[in-house]
């Protein structure tokens, strides 16, 4: 039997901080030293971190994270390591180095740069055309080598891509190292994804994917090995940094292709073989025993807890990456405040988390109960700054000017403005990032108040629509029961004026989130959304609100992505914009 030992390096990597993720990488190929592994892989830039976007115009960008992949060299003695970096040649490219004990053995370059979506890779690097191959020879005459290709990211998810052509080729083990970014339902679709390309090119699969929040990004990790069958060998850990190391007996691709007439009826081979440039490692496999080691199968999350781990991990890696210990939050007492106030606790734990409560006269007293309990159970601190006397002064201060006018939205959005600046004043006296609680729901339709409640740093939720608030709540009560009932059960209402319910102005969440979700998701016109059922009037009259609040949008803090399309780099929209759907 032939056995490789191969080890994942799950990383969460920061962009820019060259320095701290070599560091971590050298720490990780320490660890790959001793449990005997033959190849560790790390992910995609995982050296630059990703995406470090126009960082890369920078010449010393480059030429430090070039420097930083030599000083991996050292570390690799006896190991075949496969890193993500920036590989600057006559243009700059999106590369994985082969690193092989203390020598740089090869470098691939990506072919299929991704240019949709979040993605605008087509604006940094050229597209690689590196047909090569490597093979780790064997230190038993009767013990076969092992050939294998590397391929990033994008390359894998076409049928007829890089890792299909190698495996023509005669590559057995398909190396893809990854920067693939979660949203709801990406983890299993990837994972099939991947089971198919094994199945197809008669290959055992090694997929390592990048972990942690940048900015709206957030990657899960979850890695994968497959074997030659499409049965997953090996699961990494989701939304946390995770070290696998499995034992692939390599003998059974052999064995598979032998009885599968594909590859002898097509004429890939005869294609493929005199393109690829073959490069022989020095170090064997075999040579030296080593101890069975069980392979690590990480669970697959359902999708409401895996949506609150990638927000966790979001919040907590925005936060630190950036500098900051500690957030603050208007705490309302209502169900979008108290979702924010526990991932923040258990993104940055409760003694870095504080609560402000901000009364004003239509506060409810069942809100400020419910917002006080919340951060009891939570065990975070509070503190209560009523609003009244700054909400009394700007009326007072306006009063001449609005004289003769009727009491508007113009009013109520001084209490929230008044929050905001409370807010903002906690935040330059102590330090604090603010953390916003408006949801995707109202975010979509402009049901949130410019320079009041969007005011801050992180949209902790700003992709998140109302009806899975609720889920993640119920979700996080299981944990641990944090957030009390009559939160969950109440109206929805922002209390800025006497007995005000969201659905004075909005439809029951679950109508709006569905032509919500037909409309910026799906792409459906107009005509399309009434004819699945919905009323006519209340369609025009949301997708109006939705089109004339994009100025509003593009003003509210980053927030992390976990929809197919969320708002932000993900939807590029003008502002100045008369096309009107409805």
């Amino acid at each position: 039997m032939t056995t490789l030992r191969i080890a994942l390096a799950q990383i969460n990597s920061t962009v820019g901080d060259i320095t701290g993720n070599a560091a971590k990488m050298i720490t990780y190929l320490g660890r790959a030293q001793a449990v005997q592994a033959n190849l560790v892989l790390f992910p995609e830039m995982s050296l630059p971190g990703y995406p470090p976007e126009d960082l890369l115009l920078k010449p010393d960008f480059t030429a430090a994270n070039r420097a930083a992949l030599e000083s991996l060299l050292p570390h690799t003695h006896g190991l075949t390591a496969v890193v993500g970096f920036v590989d600057r040649q006559e243009d700059l490219f999106n590369a994985a180095a082969v690193l092989h004990d203390g020598q740089l053995v090869g470098i691939y370059h990506k072919t299929f740069l991704p240019n949709y979506a979040v993605f605008d890779e087509d604006r940094y690097f050229a597209e690689g055309n590196t047909p090569i191959l490597f093979t780790i020879p064997s230190a038993n005459p009767t013990t076969p080598s092992i050939t294998f290709g590397v391929s990033i990211c994008e390359d894998i998810w076409y049928p007829a891509g890089p890792p299909q052509a190698q495996a023509a080729a005669g590559a057995e083990l398909l190396l893809n190292i990854s920067a693939s970014p979660y949203q709801n339902g990406k983890i299993q679709y990837r994972e099939q994804m991947m089971c198919v390309r094994a199945i197809d090119d008669l290959a055992i699969v090694v997929y390592c994917n990048l972990v942690g929040g940048q900015d709206e990004l957030i990657f899960d990790g979850s890695s994968l090995i497959v074997d030659e069958r499409g049965q997953i060998l090996a699961r990494g850990k989701s939304f946390e940094e995770d070290f696998m190391v499995t034992d692939i007996n390599m003998s059974n691709v052999f064995r598979h292709r032998l009885s599968d007439p594909r590859r002898r009826k097509s004429n890939f081979p005869s294609i493929y073989n005199d393109t690829f440039q073959r490069i022989m490692l020095t170090t064997p496999f075999d040579r030296q025993p080593k101890s069975p080691l069980e392979p690590a199968m990480a669970p697959l999350l359902d999708p409401v807890e895996a949506a609150y781990k990638a927000l966790v991990l979001a919040t907590g890696d925005y936060v630190r990456k950036n500098g900051f210990q500690k957030v603050a939050l208007g705490l309302s007492g209502g169900i979008d405040s108290s979702l924010v106030a526990a991932i923040a606790v258990d993104a940055l734990g409760a003694e870095n988390v504080i609560g402000v409560l901000m009364p004003s006269r239509y506060s409810s007293d069942h809100s400020k109960s419910d917002a006080a309990d919340l951060a009891e159970r939570l065990g975070m601190r509070y503190e209560t700054i009523a609003i009244e006397p700054a909400y009394q002064a700007y009326l007072e201060m306006l009063q001449t000017v609005f004289a003769d006018t009727q009491p508007g939205v113009a009013e109520e959005n001084l209490q929230s403005r008044a929050r905001g600046n409370t807010l903002m004043a906690l935040s330059n006296k102590f330090g604090w990032m603010i953390v916003t609680t408006g949801n995707k729901s109202e975010m979509a339709v402009g049901y949130a108040t410019i320079y009041g409640d969007m005011a801050g740093g992180f949209a902790v939720i700003k992709d998140v629509p109302k009806t899975l608030v609720y889920q993640l709540c119920h979700y996080r009560n299981q944990i641990s029961y944090v957030i009390p009932e009559n939160v969950l059960t109440k109206p929805p209402s922002a209390e800025l004026r006497p007995d005000q319910k969201d659905t004075d102005s909005l439809p029951e969440y679950d109508i709006l989130d569905a032509i919500l979700a037909a409309y910026i998701e799906d792409e459906y016109s107009v005509a399309e959304i009434i004819a699945v059922g919905f009323d006519e009037a209340t369609v025009r009259r949301i997708i109006q609100l939705v089109d004339r609040n994009e100025y509003k949008r593009r003003q509210a803090p980053p927030g992390p992505k976990i929809t197919s399309k969320a708002f932000g780099k993900d939807r590029r929209l003008p502002i100045t914009n008369r096309y009107r759907s409805a």
